[in-house]
């Protein structure tokens, strides 16, 4: 297979970059190509979702279901390439140009001879990047009208050599929190502390707290992250702020760690509130669960990326970071993998590229994983 159009048109894709729920531009161009390649096309699921349904000629069989995501970050591009984005505050930081790309060369090959029994299922996502796309597609009838037996989704992973990949059964990826709390309630000058509840002081002990309930309200066997990332509080040297605000997520990969972190981490809150008289306000939002993949699916990913000439590798551990293909493996069976991509910048870098070396490797593993789900290609 020649790539060099598709590393043209994920150039493209790179140059012409828009966030979650924006990517008109996007799905037109997609939902262009796979109709040009014969494909039952169907957009605007889940806002600017496509979908791509390619049918065997060997009849009724299976369904599967390969997902790529479409979303740029919010954020600015600085990278030096020529292709680098033409769009201010939004670029393809992670990947997911590349991730398109290499699907829609995956749907262009197997289309071109549909040996198997059943049908593939190609989902163009939007709104990955913490817009819950996967969730706003399932909610608008995804898996009702195309009845995937399994999906299977890849993303590019720098910290892996080029030609490697990785993937393991039950958690890959993380759950991903957010929370926000408010202390309220205090407030004076700051060289009358005992007049006032102090937001600052309180905050701080906060901060502090927070930071020992992984290590000791968890399991030591279970892997979990709590981080505040943002303090907020105070306008003048001489003044005791009457508000003060913390920010953060908390990372887990079991419901039972998701609740005993956030139960304590409410419970922390008001002890250390009510022993300076303040008022808190908490919200907690569990905005993505845990990436698992079932048993079998790894496997076949594992096995798929053998075949088709890769270095394939059991991941070691799971990672902290988040994925919303979560909510898709909630519905279906199936396998989340990591594609080397190294060497590079990390992901989310702002100089972040993808690496078009990388886009013959995801393409022959996406036609592999068809061909052991529905057979010959």
């Amino acid at each position: 297979m020649d790539y060099r159009k598709w590393i043209e048109v994920r150039h493209q894709l790179h140059q012409h970059p828009e966030t979650g729920f924006k990517e008109q531009q996007t799905a037109a161009l997609v939902a262009g190509f796979l109709t040009g390649m014969g494909l039952e096309v169907e957009q605007n699921i889940g806002k600017t979702g496509v979908v791509g349904l390619l049918r065997g000629k060997r009849g009724e069989g299976r369904m599967i279901g390969l997902r790529a995501d479409m979303d740029a970050l919010p954020m600015k591009d600085e990278g030096q390439s020529a292709w680098a984005s033409c769009h201010e505050g939004a670029a393809h930081a992670c990947g997911h140009d590349g991730h398109t790309a290499m699907l829609l060369a995956a749907a262009e090959q197997l289309s071109q001879n549909p040996d198997f029994a059943g049908s593939v299922c190609f989902i163009f996502q939007p709104a990955e990047e913490g817009l819950a796309g996967a969730k706003a597609m399932i909610d608008d009838g995804l898996f009702s009208r195309y009845p995937c037996d399994a999906v299977y989704a890849i993303h590019n992973w720098p910290e892996l050599p080029l030609g490697e990949l990785r993937t393991r059964p039950g958690p890959i990826m993380a759950a991903a929190d957010r929370f926000d709390i408010t202390l309220s309630g205090g407030g004076g000058h700051a060289a009358q502390p005992h007049l006032s509840a102090d937001t600052l002081l309180a905050t701080s002990e906060l901060v502090v707290a927070l930071n020992t309930l992984v290590s000791r309200k968890l399991n030591p066997h279970e892997s979990a992250l709590l981080t505040v990332t943002q303090i907020h509080g105070g306008s003048s040297h001489n003044m005791i702020p009457g508000e003060a605000s913390i920010t953060g997520t908390v990372r887990t990969f079991t419901p039972e760690a998701r609740d005993i972190l956030q139960q304590q981490l409410e419970l922390k809150t008001r002890h250390i509130c009510a022993a300076y008289g303040l008022q808190a306000d908490i919200r907690y939002n569990r905005y993505y669960p845990a990436t698992c993949n079932t048993a079998r699916e790894a496997e076949l990913a594992l096995n798929a990326a053998q075949q088709a000439g890769l270095v394939s590798e059991v991941a070691e551990h799971p990672a902290l970071t988040s994925e919303d293909f979560s909510f898709m493996l909630l519905e279906k069976p199936g396998a989340y993998v990591w594609l080397g991509a190294g060497p590079g910048h990390p992901l989310h870098h702002p100089c972040f590229d993808f690496n078009d070396d990388a886009i013959p490797y995801g393409v022959r593993w996406l036609c592999e994983v068809v061909r052991q789900e529905l057979g010959e290609i």
